[in-house]
């Protein structure tokens, strides 16, 4: 690809092409973004370059010879990934008159090739800093056979119907605007409306479970994030604001800290732990341009945060009872089955990101892992994946393109206690500092909502759907006994819309169809008679007339059950 985007794009410099994991991708510096249409024509010239089955031809040089090489071909890119390669011995492949900086292996020939297919073009930094330069990247996918290729593209085809932010967008969940910011998307009533449902679930939850809310201020002084080591640790990903008389604020990126000081209020005795506070926290994170996505990867968001501050002794009680919970929301929402568990442990090498006490963190992984063997969880182990403070259990999942992500953390905490003078009388009267686990139980309401659309396709489930049914009047004398129909099931707590549009019956169906709404109740003057509705259910068509208590009783079913 890089060979034939060469020849038709003169003066092109070549940036860095790595395989990924569903293809490969290729970054160019060029004077103008790359068009769709460009694509088929860099295709067309793919072609004529596997056609002409160049060989792939491998070659060495060492450091200061390939420097010197690629200094000549213009290719400044080049030489700054030779720079920063460890290898005294640089390799080549040349295919025809076209060489390019490649660890390898190749195939034999260009002429091996079968079936290839370009994806899409986009911008991205050179090396993913917003500081450097914006690049046009290319993606592609190759496999060995047509018929392989054909399947992806379907499998694609069929994932890009359930990107949230193709779905999102169509049922006015959500929106963006430039003069807003990017990562700050702007919740429409039905997307805001899913959020409250959420929000009040887990509120609820929590209460039964034990937990106490808080509610912390959006901002602090940096004296705060200075003793919690954020400020050494995380400050990059902050929003810091330049306050009056001297103070330095920044939006929180996270509760602990406050949750912390509610703690320290007064003081604590052993008899008064385990303590959890919960709060579903707006929180704000400072992410590149580069790394934000949908709702996935945002810069303000919010989270159902908890901190269960407890003895040492209750860890591994506390620890399960929040993986209970966890494991309660995810079959609620359907989900259970689509994710998996990874311990997250310190990476001893990675001096900076990680508070530097290997006896402490030794320590708290031993312990972490052996609650997830006594529960016998399955789980990957991820080496340099833990929070700065303390290892965690993270819930991965994939999105619809096959992207990994997390999407709720159980953290075990042993140093931020000690950072914030946290302490406990305990039963023999001596001060004890306790231990903390950070959790979430349904993590980024946004992340999750993002995941509920492609999981869903958009057609939630009816206790989650914004509008739960829309009532349609056969005819305008028929939408008195709509309204009727309408105020008993809002009077039962269930979400109903009138569609009394000027337009024709089939035509309100299939927009109900459209924007996913469960079921659509169809009145006439023989429902009005007989205090009935008919009612199509999404996905299932005409169920037929049923009484208006019986669909009340039916749909009544279906929320409290959350089926």
């Amino acid at each position: 690809m890089a060979q034939a985007v060469k020849r038709l794009f003169p003066g092109v410099k070549l940036a860095i092409g790595p395989a990924i994991e569903d293809g490969f991708y290729y970054d160019f510096d060029v004077p103008q973004p790359f068009l769709e249409e460009d694509l088929p024509r860099i295709e067309a010239e793919m072609t004529k370059i596997i056609k002409d089955n160049l060989k792939f031809e491998r070659s060495t040089l060492k450091r200061d010879e390939a420097i010197k090489f690629f200094e000549k071909m213009g290719e400044q890119y080049k030489v700054e990934l030779i720079r920063d390669l460890p290898d005294a011995e640089i390799t080549l492949y040349k295919e025809g008159d076209f060489v390019d900086l490649c660890k390898g292996p190749h195939i034999d020939s260009t002429g091996q090739i079968k079936a290839f297919k370009l994806l899409s073009a986009t911008g991205a930094y050179w090396r993913g800093s917003e500081k450097n330069k914006m690049l046009q990247r290319i993606y592609g996918t190759a496999f060995a056979t047509k018929e392989e290729l054909d399947t992806y593209l379907k499998t694609k085809e069929e994932a890009e119907k359930r990107d949230h932010n193709k779905v999102g967008r169509m049922l006015e969940l959500f929106t963006t605007n430039e003069a807003v910011g990017q990562g700050l998307p702007l919740f429409m009533p039905k997307g805001a409306k899913i959020i409250q449902i959420l929000q009040r679930f887990i509120e609820d939850e929590e209460e039964k479970r034990g937990y106490l809310p808080t509610k912390t201020p959006y901002m602090a002084k940096s004296d705060l994030y200075k003793i919690s080591g954020h400020w050494d640790h995380y400050k990059d990903h902050m929003f810091i604001i330049d306050g009056k008389d001297e103070e330095v604020l920044a939006l929180r990126p996270m509760t602990c800290p406050f949750q912390f000081m509610i703690y320290k209020a007064k003081t604590r005795s052993y008899r008064d732990l385990p303590l959890r506070y919960s709060e579903n926290a707006v929180l704000f994170r400072n992410e590149t341009s580069g790394e934000m996505h949908g709702l996935t990867r945002i810069r303000q968001f919010t989270l159902a945060d908890a901190h269960i501050i407890c003895m040492p002794e209750q860890l591994e009680e506390e620890f399960k009872k929040v993986l209970d919970l966890v494991k309660f929301v995810m079959k609620a929402l359907g989900i259970e089955d689509k994710i998996w568990y990874r311990f997250s442990k310190w990476d001893p090498k990675n001096k900076e990101k990680y508070i530097d006490d290997p006896k402490a963190w030794e320590e708290s992984q031993k312990i972490m892992k052996k609650i997830l063997d006594d529960i016998k969880l399955e789980y990957i182990e991820a080496v340099g994946e833990a929070a700065f403070y303390g290892p965690k259990l993270d819930m991965q999942f994939k999105n619809v393109y096959g992207k990994e992500d997390t999407i709720i953390t159980i953290q075990v905490d042993f140093a931020l206690p000690g950072r914030f003078n946290m302490e406990y009388v305990d039963s023999d009267g001596t001060q004890k500092t306790p231990m903390v686990i950070h959790r979430s139980s349904i993590g980024c309401y946004e992340r999750t909502l993002a995941m509920l659309i492609e999981h869903n396709g958009g057609a939630f489930p009816v206790w989650l759907s914004p509008v739960q049914a829309v009532i349609i009047p056969i005819a305008d004398e028929h939408k008195d006994y709509a309204k009727k129909v309408a105020e008993k099931l809002r009077d039962s707590d269930i979400r109903v819309e009138i569609d009394d549009k000027n337009a024709r019956m089939q035509h309100k169906i299939r927009e109900a169809e459209t924007q996913k709404v469960p079921y659509m109740l169809i009145v006439g003057g023989k429902e009005a008679q007989t205090e009935s509705v008919s009612v199509r259910e999404r996905g299932k068509g005409d169920l037929g007339p049923m009484k208006l208590s019986e669909f009340m009783g039916k749909i009544a079913d279906e929320i409290n059950g959350k089926k």
